[in-house]
């Protein structure tokens, strides 16, 4: 179907993490220069049944399913936010993706998450060694979404059998492909083959090649180009231990980093688990995960206690205030609207905990 496009040519990408890939830190890369985002990986099943919701006060659109947080975007990524989707099934993956298209500028196939979890349910890395499946699943999303569909493997350990697969894939119609530049067995302690992606390259003609693997910074690129000829690339652990990895000006420091991954967790009210894990995540060096400041973002209960270690209480205070305030606005506005009779029920549904209390 045609629809929305997205030029994938020449774009430094933020890689599919999971865990670590959720809004505030896709708008934190954005806002230090990457181009185009990944969501983490979603479950075909896990996103269907998802009920879309405008969050007054944090401006996203969340999707629940019950109480559970599915996927969170907000304006500030419109036109750049790709959402990864695990799937081992044509139609729940078209299901999936019809339930979220209208808040994301494509939809990308994961076939290359080599987890137990994946492998065993036919998603991910067992897609590469059923063509098959895979080829059905792509053409159903192709032939009935109008956004543009990708895809995201791993290279197979013989080379014709890479070839072979890309061919197929890009017949397709899906409108780029990612490599990433390891067989399902290598983990990122291994070298990236970035040999292996110039067969892909030659093969894969009417679409761009995203590199991934071993890009941790900008200043990586211009040697991958050279050698590989690859269109663009994807940044996953340079992003994760840094989110500035994306700047042309190189890196900031690790305090920089994340005093902005900080406020915009705070802008968007993120769940206080997963800012905490982020923040766990982002810099592994033996001195800092030794250190006081390491052990009190560790030993932290709540979004406020990662602020004061940094510094941020009163930019938290201000904030949240101000959510407080859009929250009760809107509350109030839907009960003037709707009959008396419904005003308890509204109240109650609105007055439920933020995302950072859950």
């Amino acid at each position: 179907m045609s629809g929305t496009s997205i030029d994938y040519s020449n774009k430094v990408i933020l890689a599919p993490m999971v865990r670590v890939g959720t809004l505030p830190f896709r708008l934190t890369t954005l806002a230090y220069g990457a181009d185009l985002v990944w969501s983490e990986e979603l479950v075909d099943k896990r996103v269907i049944g998802s009920v879309r919701r405008v969050n007054p006060a944090t401006n996203t659109i969340d999707y629940y399913k019950g109480t559970s947080l599915t996927f969170s975007t907000h304006a500030d990524e419109a036109g750049k936010i790709i959402l990864q989707l695990g799937t081992a099934d044509p139609d729940l993956a078209l299901e999936a993706a019809l339930t979220v298209k209208q808040d994301v500028v494509g939809i990308d196939v994961n076939c290359g998450c080599p987890k137990k979890f994946s492998i065993q349910g036919g998603m991910g890395a067992a897609l590469l060694t059923n063509p098959e499946k895979l080829k059905k699943i792509l053409v159903n999303l192709v032939n009935n979404l109008d956004i543009p569909v990708t895809c995201k493997i791993r290279i197979l350990e013989n080379r014709q059998d890479t070839i072979d697969l890309v061919k197929m894939i890009e017949s397709t119609g899906v409108k780029a492909l990612t490599v990433h530049c390891r067989t399902r067995d290598q983990r990122s302690t291994e070298k990236a083959n970035w040999e292996a992606i110039k067969d892909v390259v030659n093969t894969v003609k009417s679409i761009p090649v995203i590199l991934n693997g071993d890009i941790l910074t900008q200043e990586d690129i211009p040697r991958a180009r050279e050698l590989t000829n690859v269109s663009s690339f994807m940044i996953a652990r340079g992003a994760q231990y840094n989110p500035s990895a994306f700047r042309k000006e190189g890196l900031v420091s690790y305090e920089e980093a994340v005093e902005a991954y900080l406020k915009k967790c705070v802008d968007v009210d993120n769940m206080f688990q997963n800012t905490k894990y982020v923040l766990l995540s982002m810099n592994t060096d033996p001195q800092h995960t030794r250190s006081e400041r390491y052990r009190r973002i560790q030993q932290s209960k709540s979004t406020l206690a990662l602020c004061e270690i940094f510094g941020l209480e009163e930019y938290h205070k201000k904030v949240t205030g101000k959510q407080r305030e859009r929250r009760k606005a809107a509350q109030d506005s839907v009960i003037a609207k709707r009959p008396s009779e419904e005003a308890d029920a509204t109240t109650t549904g609105l007055s439920k905990k933020s995302k950072t209390e859950q």
